[in-house]
């Protein structure tokens, strides 16, 4: 359980570095008092993975309350770094993180990646969700009708229907990415706030409680 005053919790990223510090600009976060969570895909797509990367790490302070979540990319990727699936991750946006993590020499796309030690550990520890006062964060969603607790991590990461037109009741409103809208979807029981930066829209960022939004373009 998070727990400070309020949460930011930010969307999507997709390497979109540029957009991520515009982002942090805007919002008022406060590192010792509020809590920051990321929904997960920090990588793929965008131009910049590794930068995403080493730009969140340097948030992760002592005084600072900072979740990560594990998106599908992140579990994608790392698939592709134990040889595992790697048409699957190619297909889904996976060669711009290896050019930025091997600019001079991506090589081939079956031979061995080489990436940060602390961005392989980071890439390892991520969480599956957060859950605070009021709210569950995820990086796609939750199966309807399963207790939270008892969720597939694959779900987690990847659903979309049933949960995205689902109405059911989870306990907390659950606040999400992983499917983009152009606008946040707000409902009873769920809030997306991927809007597309994946594809140079705008990167979302939503404050708890009060569910002010915030974003950021190119």
């Amino acid at each position: 359980m998070i727990r400070r005053a309020r949460t930011f919790v930010v969307g999507d990223i997709h390497g979109r570095l540029g957009m991520l510090e515009k982002l942090m600009a805007k919002i008022p976060w406060r590192p010792d008092k509020d809590a920051l969570v990321f929904l997960g895909d920090y990588v793929d797509r965008g131009p910049d993975s590794r930068g995403v990367v080493d730009y969140i790490l340097s948030l992760n302070r002592e005084e600072t309350q900072i979740g990560f979540i594990m998106g599908n990319h992140e579990r994608m990727f790392l698939d592709y770094l134990a040889d595992v699936h790697r048409d699957l991750y190619l297909a889904n946006g996976g060669l711009p993180t290896l050019k930025s993590y091997n600019p001079d020499d991506v090589g081939s796309l079956w031979g061995p990646i080489e990436i940060p030690s602390n961005h392989k550990s980071f890439f390892e520890s991520l969480n599956p969700y957060f859950e605070i006062e009021g709210y569950y964060l995820v990086h796609a969603g939750f199966r309807p009708g399963i207790p939270v607790g008892l969720q597939s991590e694959v779900d987690m990461a990847w659903i979309r229907e049933p949960f995205i037109s689902s109405t059911f009741d989870f306990g907390k409103k659950v606040v999400f990415g992983h499917t983009p809208f152009s606008e946040p979807l707000v409902m009873k029981n769920k809030i997306g706030i991927d809007t597309g930066a994946a594809y140079g829209r705008r990167l979302c960022c939503l404050e708890l409680p009060s569910e002010r939004f915030y974003f950021a373009g190119l």
